[in-house]
């Protein structure tokens, strides 16, 4: 379940960045290493 709760809130935060025309908050690379982090995060927390 928190999977499609991720999904959904990044699926909003999407529609509401298309709605508002704001450009990407991050560079390309910085968002790259983000998400790494997240996914590193998410693997390390389901290691537990």
């Amino acid at each position: 379940m928190p999977y499609v709760r991720a999904l959904l809130t990044g699926v909003l935060v999407g529609v509401l960045y298309a709605a508002l025309r704001v450009k990407a908050p991050a560079p390309p690379l910085l968002a790259l290493f983000g998400l790494l982090g997240m996914v590193a995060g998410q693997s390390a927390l389901g290691a537990l």
